[in-house]
């Protein structure tokens, strides 16, 4: 007889779970936490991975163990059972408490996270020999892991452009790894730091050796990995120098998305930033012209002086419209219609001459003369290169007039 098929159960096994160098049930107090939990924990790499259950694929907590600072079998004060069952993390922002089923369970736990942040099976714990042999088999791996694993200061870059970067970006950090010139496998690391004001650019080349890398200073110094290499520059400067990481969580550059006219399709165009404009230029195009320095230089409104005669309508000699041949006699107006505007000038002196009392020709000869001096005084501040030219005609009309008085006498 045939029976109904049901669909087989895939058991989820111990075997699906990550590999870890060490895991078994681990109780756990943060800072924030009122009390124990439970979890199946598990070490890889340098991070704590916990579970709900040692059935579980996917972790629902980790602790980077990258901050590590020290672990301490101090069992707290308000335990009340056997304090060889606790022990205590402390990393550089906190500290968490553990707990667990025995005090070999403890030894085991301190052991492998020692060995992991330190590269070294640790020899002051209480362990069997076969509880050391897995601690070497989890340092080997963790090597072999960190070799192949690069910093986040290593960039892929020539001597040159680590030099600019660390001076472009001095808050990112001082010190970067790269490819090593000769190539092959070889690292170079490069430093800058500041001395007396000048910033001093040191390279050191780092030389692969197997497994090891191997720092090329006066005592050559062998390290399992680049991030031990790191570690060693750190260490050796009291911390001066900083693993370069630069920030790239703001872009530098503006830009927008734009169709393509050809095809339609929509494209990211970086925008052009203009050059700043210069205050020359700006004041050019949007305020008043400043004209360059010129002998006729009208005055300002607001320095409440009268206005200047204009050159145009109020200057002194009106019968410039005319040649000099039309100045006949009987046809020449009298000196007061022909110097009309003299008259306005005389109101810029301080104190205007008096005409003197005579017969009626001499305060119109005297008013002449005094605006053949005006106007003259106001050619030569106004028109320096004409001035003569014009004072030549006024004297020329002087002469005719004293001619006329002459002959009516």
């Amino acid at each position: 007889m045939a029976s109904a098929l049901s669909r087989p159960r895939v058991p989820k096994h111990k075997g699906a779970l990550p590999s870890h160098y060490y895991e078994s049930f681990l109780e756990k107090k943060g800072p924030h936490d009122q009390d124990y939990k439970k979890f199946w924990a598990g070490l890889q790499g340098c991070t704590l991975y916990f579970y709900n259950s040692n059935r579980d694929s996917q972790h629902v907590e980790k602790l980077v163990l990258g901050a590590f600072v020290k672990l301490t079998d101090e069992a707290p004060w308000e335990s009340s059972g056997d304090p060889g069952i606790y022990f205590g993390l402390f990393l550089q922002n906190q500290e968490i408490k553990f707990k667990v089923e025995s005090l070999e369970s403890r030894e085991m736990w301190k052991g492998f996270i020692l060995t992991v942040v330190e590269l070294r099976v640790p020899s002051n714990l209480t362990l069997l020999p076969g509880h050391l042999h897995m601690m070497a088999e989890a340092l080997a791996k963790e090597e072999a892991r960190r070799a192949l694993e690069l910093p986040s200061c290593f960039l892929k870059v020539s001597r040159l452009d680590a030099q600019l970067l660390l001076e472009r970006y001095p808050d990112c950090g001082n010190l970067l790894l790269r490819p090593s010139g000769d190539g092959g496998d070889d690292v170079s690391v490069t430093t800058l730091q500041t001395f007396n004001g000048t910033s001093v650019v040191r390279h050191y080349k780092v030389k692969r050796e197997g497994p090891k890398y191997v720092i090329d200073v006066e005592e050559p110094f062998s390290c399992a990995s680049l991030d031990s290499v790191v570690n060693y520059f750190m260490s050796h400067t009291n911390n001066e120098l900083v693993p370069f990481l630069l920030d790239e969580d703001y872009e530098k550059v503006l830009g927008h998305v734009e169709a393509d006219k050809e095809n339609g399709e929509s494209v990211w165009v970086a925008s052009s930033t203009p050059a700043a404009p210069s205050p020359g230029p700006t004041l050019a195009l949007g305020g008043p012209k400043k004209l360059p320095p010129l002998p006729i230089t009208p005055v300002a409104s607001q320095d409440r002086s009268p206005p200047l005669l204009n050159q145009d309508e109020n200057y002194v000699i009106p019968i410039g419209d005319n040649p000099a041949a039309n100045y006949m006699n009987g046809d020449v107006p009298p000196p007061s219609r022909l110097v009309p505007k003299p008259r306005r000038l005389a109101k810029v002196q301080a104190k205007p001459l008096k005409p003197p009392v005579a017969p009626k020709p001499e305060p119109k000869v005297l008013n002449s003369s005094l605006a053949k001096k005006l106007a003259v005084g106001s050619l030569q501040t106004l028109f320096p290169t004409t001035a003569p030219k014009l004072a030549d005609l006024t004297a020329e009309l002087e002469e005719k007039l004293q001619r006329r008085r002459a002959l009516e006498h």
